[in-house]
């Protein structure tokens, strides 16, 4: 039986969540909580004074207590006898391990030292835009003072740790009549006697901030509108956008792979439309949660909304090599000897007037995490400027929080990748089937799946399955249409920022004697399968060679491709064609890194879509057999005696593209339990 939370361990998660849902009080995994109380030593029976505090990584808005650390109080607290200084701040994380109470729970975060020594009962700390606005803002100070009085003091920027602790719980200490403070540069720190004051404190202080910028900003603080530069009608944009993603994610991914994320989000359309946009840019953002994922600046494209597209292109290209150099010298002008090597010199950022946003990241999460962190920039920025100017903290402080070894430490503390991570798979006939089986071990290895199918309702379910948003989309395709092919790698590109791998695995079946096998027979199984394959790939091979990633073309075919049987004569012959396409592109392809292999199943009944929707009756009754015993049937005339399901071709199209047979291309699996007269020769 599952022991109920103590009582202000209940408080607070339930005060975290509410807070933290709501993006006005601060950003995705931004910020931290904590409470105190007392509770039994179960070493002693005594009582002991204890410090929840949410730990290193997770989101207050879905914070549960196995997200938290706790700690005793009088240890936590016995570290200010011990503390060298703030030169060796950074040793006093280690120490927090010495002062956990119990076993489990989530690792100390290097915020742990202000929610230990400030003197309140429950303590908050949070990255609303709007106390961020203040917080960066050139006289920030004395706009604290005009906007709270006295009851919020002002802490100078100090770089999150244990001296900043020292420095709140000596404000707090001097400043008993405040109920928190602004932190320079940084955010907002609120406590209470109670869980509820705590609360109602954190949003007294951000709603009283908003209500200050609206009441005194002016309107239009990013400044006047640029001509050519505002948005583009928003199907244009959309459009301008999907041929814009594959090349800026190609770019963006220099150094490691990388998925994107697609914003046109009113407030940074507006910011791109404006002309102090590329002034402000260029400061970068100011909030350690922000530029640790949007890095210190992004990159901006800067010729108008209605440029050319190559002429874009060309010069996004332009401005990335101009970028890495910049960020290289960044690197150079603060890395010291103890500095973590560099990261890489890509954006992480990519801004396009009239368009939008391209964020990245290692996974979709992750990408789409950094547009909505510099979404916030955008809004502090908007603040600060509306009241003084926007002054984020100095450069050399933002590369002592990105290149901290404490974060680094963090970095490699990360579970390894993978095999597929950072790729994009899009699979038609993934709504049922083999489609569905491959989508499945795609996703389960790390890709990112668009799930294609004429059936919507179909892929939208297996889309569902696989995670939905971050994970997989649903796209409806009939094969057959160049348009809906194009529209389907459009969604993949904004989706995720390109495509990486494909599956042509729609397809069709009729079982017919010759004459009975009519034109219409011929061309519905020709058009699905080999005119389709070829323009699926086609399609495919376009973006990927736009992207400059390589990249991988599967095609389901079929034992029937290289084998004689009876009765189906178009399928057979259609699967023929499907099997010469892959020598012919992976001859044509190869140039561009992208392999081009297939698979060639035989027998597979259980789970398979074609044979559900009258093949299996159609071949159970060539052969003689029940159809509810084909599987078995099939399984018998193979050398293995064993049945062939989708999961075993899903395995192929994993093995052909898992990383392993990376020098393969041109390649045919067989899975059908063993065929002799399906060998290849």
């Amino acid at each position: 039986m599952t022991s109920l939370p103590h009582p202000e361990v209940a408080a607070l998660l339930a005060r975290s969540n509410r807070l933290g849902s709501d993006p006005r009080n601060t950003n995705y995994a931004g910020g931290n909580t904590s409470a105190k109380g007392s509770a039994t030593d179960p070493a002693t029976g005594e009582p002991v004074d204890l410090l929840w505090v949410k730990g290193s990584g997770g989101d207050l808005g879905t914070l549960t207590e196995a997200g938290l650390a706790a700690l005793r109080l009088d240890r936590l607290r016995a570290l200010v006898d011990v503390y060298p200084g703030v030169e060796r701040e950074d040793e006093m994380v280690a120490a927090f391990d010495y002062c956990l109470h119990g076993r489990g729970g989530a690792a100390p975060s290097i915020d742990t030292a202000m929610h230990g020594l400030v003197d309140a009962a429950h303590v908050d700390h949070l990255h609303p835009d709007s106390g961020i606005a203040l917080a960066t803002a050139a006289d920030g100070e004395k706009l604290t003072r005009e906007c709270f009085g006295d009851t919020v003091a002002w802490v100078p920027w100090r770089r999150p740790g244990f001296q900043l602790g020292l420095d709140i719980a000596a404000i707090k200490s001097a400043n008993p009549q405040a109920i928190g403070c602004v932190l320079g540069g940084h955010g907002i720190t609120a406590w209470g006697d109670s869980s509820e004051e705590a609360e109602r404190n954190s949003l007294h202080i951000i709603r009283t901030a908003e209500a200050y910028l609206a009441a005194h900003g002016r309107a239009e603080p990013f400044g006047p509108l640029l001509d050519g530069y505002a948005p583009l009608p928003r199907a244009e944009r959309r459009e301008r956008a999907a041929a814009l993603a594959p090349i800026v994610r190609g770019l963006a991914s220099t150094d490691h792979p990388q998925l994107g994320h697609y914003s046109d989000a009113a407030p940074v359309l507006d910011f791109l439309a404006r002309a102090e946009h590329p002034r402000l840019a260029a400061l970068g953002t100011s909030c350690p949660d922000h530029f640790l994922r949007t890095k210190v600046r992004p990159l901006v494209l800067d010729l108008p909304a209605d440029a050319p597209l190559d002429q874009a292109v060309a010069r996004l290209r332009e401005l990335h090599t101009a970028y890495r150099a910049d960020y290289q010298a960044y690197y150079d002008r603060h890395a010291t000897a103890d500095s973590p090597a560099i990261r890489g010199a890509d954006p992480a950022i990519v801004l396009v007037p009239g368009v939008g946003m391209f964020s990245f990241g290692k996974d979709k999460q992750t990408a789409r995490v950094a547009g909505e962190f510099y979404l916030n920039a955008v809004q502090v920025m908007r603040g600060a400027e509306s009241v003084s100017e926007y002054a984020p903290i100095p450069e050399a402080e933002k590369f002592r929080i990105e290149y901290w070894a404490l974060e680094e430490a963090k970095l490699r503390r990360m579970p390894a990748a993978k095999p597929l991570a950072t790729r994009v798979a899009l699979v038609t006939g993934a709504g049922s089937g083999i489609g569905r089986a491959i989508a499945h071990r795609l996703a389960a290895e790390g890709a990112c799946v668009v799930v294609a199918d004429l059936n919507a309702e179909s892929a939208e379910a297996v889309a569902g399955e696989l995670g939905g948003g971050d994970r997989a989309v649903a796209v409806t395709v009939d094969v057959t249409s160049e348009e809906q092919i194009a529209e389907a790698f459009r969604a993949a590109a904004l989706a995720f920022g390109g495509v990486d791998l494909v599956v042509n695995n729609a397809g069709i079946s009729i079982s017919k004697p010759l004459l009975e096998t009519t034109a219409r027979d011929w061309d519905l199984q020709h058009d699905i399968m080999a005119r389709g394959s070829f323009l699926v790939s086609r399609e495919a091979a376009r973006i990927m060679a736009e992207q400059g990633l390589g990249g991988d073309i599967v095609y389901i075919a079929s034992k029937n491709a290289v084998f004689a049987g009876p009765n189906n004569i178009a399928y057979s012959a259609t699967k023929a064609d499907q099997a010469h396409q892959v020598r012919l592109l992976a001859a044509e392809l190869g140039e561009h890194g992208i392999r081009v292999n297939g698979v060639n199943p035989d027998g597979v009944v259980r789970g398979s879509g074609i044979f559900a929707a009258g093949w299996g009756a159609q071949r159970a009754a060539v052969y003689g057999v029940e159809e509810s015993e084909l599987g078995a049937f099939y399984a018998q005339r193979t050398l293995l005696k064993r049945e062939v399901l989708p999961e075993h071709v899903a395995n192929a199209v994993f093995a052909l593209t898992g990383g392993d047979l990376s020098h393969t291309t041109g390649l045919h699996i067989p899975v059908d339990a063993g065929v002799a007269a399906a060998f290849l020769r």
